[in-house]
């Protein structure tokens, strides 16, 4: 066993020479102990977004946190390296942050999905969770969770993202207003550090570790496994979409169902600017949208969608709470409609959407996206400034604007929210460009305009922050940080000193020698 751990040691020190070489001589796969490094694959140079390819020099599939942290160890023993790493769970970044140029990257994918349920005894003690791999997927954890009438409290629109990638952004959906974020619903992290450690981390135990890297933009450790909060599952979902042609209303009802956290169990909104756009979002509601509004060019539409939780208690409690609720928004007369779906089909909504554009060949293919933190001060303004930089008669994807409060975020997260009111809205411009109608050059120019807009809404009259951010400089992820810039820098000189870690990003640069650059 000690012979095969130095063989398995020899075998790193080997392959980061390789690496750091000029001549690039790995050409084939290399034993990694129980794993595989190979010199690339498939997927390790392209993401979700398809914008950026950055091809590494090699890639590793792990078989535990121990392989992630053997190889994280000799790296950072090895000041002379410029190697990077990036973790990739299910590449759904948009600007290659889980891409490392020249660099290697980790695909999470290849750790045992392991899946654990804990269930509280009783009503009075402890609570449900589950700890999970941090390259599992969302969606494995709600079908293993489910088997227990159990499921996490927190989402993300779509579930085929990895468990350690939303943690180390945020995860945001329609249950953020009343739950926080997927980052605000963890109670404790397995983390291997830019240092190669591997700490066990939660709230009381190695805190500052532990709140770093929820939201951390992978800067300060890969997640290797999440104790995540569960509650119980409903069994059925009621299901309820009402439209507006007044945003004004609109943001109105939004800010009425948010009052209501006892009545309302999800929420969102989106902008519906022309008939495409309706049909697309209404893929995996199963209604049929009779009357629906008639669209012209001068028309913009705007859609209420909430959920309220169905645990076959009492049939008629659903519909009194759903009437309760209506009653009291001013929703665009008749167009509201509502459905009864089960709560994994609820969850799971977008994947009807996924197969829908990948049948047509329109999955695949560059997604241009933006998302930003607005403040309620500032949403009229920023949905102006959207409609005057956008064609919205040809715009294809959801351009989703819901609210949440900002205190159901934990503030020592390294999460950035606009430094404003309780109440901020997520915009998400989700546009996917049509190779056949838009060349890369067109994909270019929308990256700009989203940099236009980016600029224009950070700026202290709108007061926004980018959700999921890609910024051009140093200088604008300073802006970008504020306030909390330096409590960034610190966590990054503790727990990745070299910058080893996250290079997609392009915030830090790697360090050959121990210490902190002061000029970062």
């Amino acid at each position: 066993m000690e012979f095969a751990f130095i063989f398995t040691k020899i075998n790193i020190l080997i392959i980061i020479l390789a690496i750091c070489s000029p001549c690039k001589f790995i050409q084939s796969p290399m034993d990694f102990g129980s794993s595989s490094l190979l010199q690339t694959t498939n997927t390790s140079s392209i993401d979700f977004g398809r914008i950026i390819f950055s091809p590494p020099s090699a890639v590793l599939r792990p078989q535990s946190a121990d392989d992630i942290s053997l190889l994280l160890t000799f790296l950072y023993a090895s000041s002379f390296s410029k190697v990077t790493v990036a973790a990739r769970g299910a590449g759904h970044s948009i600007h290659a942050q889980s891409q490392a140029l020249d660099g290697i990257v980790i695909e999470m994918d290849s750790l045992p999905s392991d899946i654990h349920i804990h269930k509280k005894l009783d009503e009075g003690h402890g609570v449900s969770y589950a700890d999970v791999s941090g390259g599992a997927l969302w969606v494995e954890l709600l079908q293993e969770s489910l088997k227990f009438g159990l499921a996490p409290r927190s989402w993300t629109d779509y579930l085929y993202l990895s468990i350690g990638g939303t943690l180390s952004n945020g995860g945001i959906s329609g249950q953020t207003f009343k739950y926080g974020p997927q980052i605000s619903n963890v109670l404790e992290l397995d983390v291997v550090t830019g240092k190669g450690d591997l700490i066990t981390c939660s709230p009381t135990k190695s805190s500052e570790l532990f709140f770093a890297v929820l939201g951390g933009l992978g800067q300060f450790g890969i997640i290797t496994r999440a104790r995540i909060l569960l509650q119980d599952a409903p069994e059925k979902v009621k299901w309820v979409r009402a439209f507006y042609d007044d945003f004004d209303i609109f943001i109105k009802d939004q800010q009425l169902l948010v009052s209501m956290p006892d009545l309302v169990d999800y929420l969102e909104g989106f902008v519906v600017p022309n008939e495409e756009s309706l049909l697309s979002s209404s893929i995996a509601f199963p209604a049929h949208l009779h009357s629906v509004p008639s669209f012209h060019l001068s028309n913009v539409y705007y859609c209420i969608e909430f959920a309220v939780h169905d645990f076959q208690v009492e049939p008629s409690v659903v519909e009194q709470t759903v009437e309760k609720i209506t009653t009291q928004m001013s929703y665009l007369q008749p167009y509201i409609y509502s459905v009864d779906v089960s709560y994994f089909d609820f969850l799971n909504r977008v994947r009807m959407e996924e197969m829908s554009l990948r049948a047509r060949g329109l999955w695949e293919v560059p997604h241009p996206w933006l998302n930003m933190f607005v403040p309620k001060f500032g949403i009229k303004e920023f949905k102006d400034l959207l409609m005057d930089n956008m064609s919205l008669n040809q715009f294809k994807g959801p351009i989703l604007i819901y609210p949440i409060l900002k205190n159901k975020w934990d503030a020592n997260t390294s999460a950035v929210l606009p430094d404003t009111e309780d109440l901020i809205y997520i915009v998400g411009v989700l546009q996917s460009a049509d190779p056949a109608s838009c060349s890369a050059e067109c994909v270019a120019g929308i990256v700009r305009r989203n940099r236009r807009i980016v600029g224009a809404a950070s700026a202290e009259r709108i007061g926004a922050k980018q959700y999921l951010a890609q910024q051009p400089s140093l200088l604008h992820w300073r802006c970008h940080f504020g306030g909390h810039w330096n409590r960034f820098l610190a966590r990054k000189a503790r727990f990745d000193p070299l910058a080893i870690l996250g290079p997609g990003h392009g915030i830090f640069p790697r360090v050959r020698l121990h210490g902190v650059d002061s000029t970062w």
